[in-house]
């Protein structure tokens, strides 16, 4: 029988699932449970989300759709009443330089609005305090906080000389095209080994000059790393296809950002204060920290821009992660720290399908009640939340449960039990059910 209240699954073959039957209740919290290679992913982003992904890709134009993800239709025949799909998985984010808790969490804008109206000094608007607007960020390091250096002198060999090709590097071999470019200045000792040069030998063979800075003493003496710093940063790593250019990849190291030392600022806007805090300063902080500062501010215009930054925040305390600050790089979160921080920023959905992958994984029990409560309150925004999870304290206050097994590989793929946590409880005879049963 039809219902708008269900999603509707028949014929299910996608991996191991052997021509599955299930309807799944909308506006609830369901959870997949069974042992791993069971099939539990193969429905829920295999199949649920990556149909309603497919779906709703299909309503854009011909132009739009070019442009993102292709999902392939699962092997299925019927699947009906799929919304709109958040998918908060346990992959990690974007590996971007620029990208920090505080920018993909959208907090950081608010922290950069909340500086532009209340600030001391002032200095501007937000796009003052955005280390990605030219506006804001550091000149030197562009906002990224560090600057690539070349260590040039590690393709040198010291105890070679030019006749003897010093410079590991293709382009400086003996009779190559640089190699005649230097020994033909008459600036160098051809036989002389480079550990026997002089600061002002060296100095000229580096920057083309007898001190760091100083005038080029011969038009065709740039400097070994003057010039290939000055190429390798020109270039990115898919044009460099000269030999020597690629071969310097290896001698390039990262450091920190010698004029705002890792701030991604420059000087005018780090002057400005909060509270007695530059911006820097302040998403520095932990999540913890930087509540109870936020809630030192009194300045009525600032009133509402506090209050919705401290629940952001609180949020994230709430489902365990109050030792993130909005400065950390994105880059080096944790897949399960990500999906928590994804969950978090993205509650203001309604009549959507929430997809989560094991979202309890590594809590204590006092966390795994708050994410709990998040899920409650999506649901109550009129979603229906859907989770793989084998915590039993999240089996127990879910409204469905559906247990996929007997077994991984080719001999699961079926389900096995569907029901409330207390029919599960009382009713199944399953791994899930009997590990279920022990925690009561």
């Amino acid at each position: 029988m039809y219902s708008e209240d269900k999603i509707i699954i028949r014929g299910l073959r996608q991996n191991n699932l052997k021509n599955v039957p299930l309807d799944i209740p909308k506006g609830k919290i369901v959870v997949f449970t069974g042992v791993s290679g069971s099939g539990k992913s193969s429905i829920v982003f295999d199949t649920i989300a990556a149909e309603s992904q497919r779906q709703m890709n299909k309503t854009y134009t011909a132009f739009i759709r070019g442009r993102l993800p292709k999902y392939e239709k699962p092997r299925v025949e019927r699947i009906d009443n799929l919304s709109a799909p958040v998918i908060v998985d346990q992959s990690r984010l974007g590996v971007n330089a620029r990208s920090t808790v505080g920018t993909i969490s959208d907090m950081y804008a608010a922290l950069r609005l909340l500086y532009s109206r209340i600030r001391e000094p002032y200095v501007g608007t937000a796009s003052y305090f955005s280390f990605n607007d030219p506006n804001g960020m550091c000149k030197t390091c562009s906002g990224i906080g560090k600057i690539l250096d070349l260590d040039i002198e590690r393709a040198i060999d010291p105890d070679k000389s030019w006749n003897e090709s010093m410079l590991n590097l293709p382009a400086f071999k003996v009779g190559n095209y640089y190699w005649k470019q230097y020994v033909g200045s008459g600036l160098f000792d051809l036989d002389k080994k480079y550990r026997d040069y002089t600061p002002e030998e060296r100095n000229l063979l580096l920057f083309g000059s007898r001190e760091p800075g100083g005038p080029r003493v011969h038009k065709r003496v740039e400097g070994i790393k003057t010039q290939f710093q000055r190429l390798c940063l020109m270039k990115g790593p898919e044009e460099q296809n000269d030999h020597t250019l690629k071969k310097l990849n290896q001698f390039m190291e990262e450091k920190v950002c010698p004029d705002c030392g890792g701030k991604r600022l420059n000087p005018r806007t780090l002057a400005c204060k909060v509270a007695g805090y530059s911006i820097h300063e302040m998403c520095a902080m932990e999540f913890t920290e930087l509540v109870e500062v936020l809630r030192t501010i009194t300045d009525s215009r600032a009133a509402s821009i506090v209050e919705a930054l401290t629940a952001s925040l609180q949020r994230m305390i709430d489902i365990g992660l109050p030792y993130l600050s909005m400065d950390r790089e994105s880059s080096t979160l944790s897949g399960g720290e990500a999906q928590r921080l994804k969950l978090a920023s993205d509650l203001d959905k309604q009549g959507n399908i929430y997809v989560l992958d094991e979202p309890t994984t590594g809590l204590h029990a006092s966390d795994v009640k708050k994410i709990m409560e998040l899920l409650d309150s999506l649901v109550d925004r009129g979603n229906t939340v859907i989770v793989i999870e084998h915590n039993t304290d999240v089996m127990k206050q879910a409204d469905w449960i559906i247990d996929v097994s007997p077994d991984g590989g080719t001999a699961g793929g079926e389900i096995v039990f569907t029901g409330t946590p207390k029919e599960m409880a009382e009713q199944a005879q399953t791994i899930t059910a009997e590990y279920l049963r022990k925690s009561i």
